[in-house]
């Protein structure tokens, strides 16, 4: 017979064995406790882990909204580049056909000027010309 049996026989307390067995009602009670400090344990855990996963999902988020406002930034800049860029080629368009008025309106009046100068010399030939028809009548006439 083991030491243990034999103390149970006797009515004695039997240190080896757990409490339980000798107070059924403590022993009930320690279960429980334990059982509900392992639940509130595990229900810690399980509050601490959602918390993570919130603050995970949050910092996901935020990153994806700090990633979108950058691209948006991005895009905005180089819609302003290209509407500068725009700008500049219809404003050189714009100076060069300015440009091309200019040289036509300077090549038309040297043209006229030219113009002018031919009919105007010969208009001066001409009535020099004509001064030598009246000329040569007065002498028709004098003779």
């Amino acid at each position: 017979m083991k030491s243990s049996d034999a103390i149970k026989k006797l009515g004695g307390r039997d240190d080896s064995s757990p409490r339980r067995h000798l107070h059924p009602a403590r022993g009930k009670e320690e279960e429980e406790e334990e059982e509900e400090e392992e639940e509130e344990e595990e229900e810690e855990e399980e509050e601490e882990e959602e918390e993570e996963e919130e603050e995970e999902e949050e910092e996901e988020e935020d990153e994806k909204e700090e990633d979108e406002k950058e691209e948006e930034e991005e895009e905005e800049e180089e819609e302003e580049e290209e509407e500068e860029e725009k700008e500049e080629e219809e404003k050189e368009e714009e100076e060069e056909e300015e440009e091309e008025e200019e040289e036509e309106k300077e090549e038309e009046e040297k043209e006229k000027e030219e113009e002018e100068e031919e009919e105007g010399g010969g208009g001066r030939r001409g009535g020099g010309g004509g001064g030598g028809e009246e000329e040569e009548e007065e002498k028709e006439e004098e003779e």
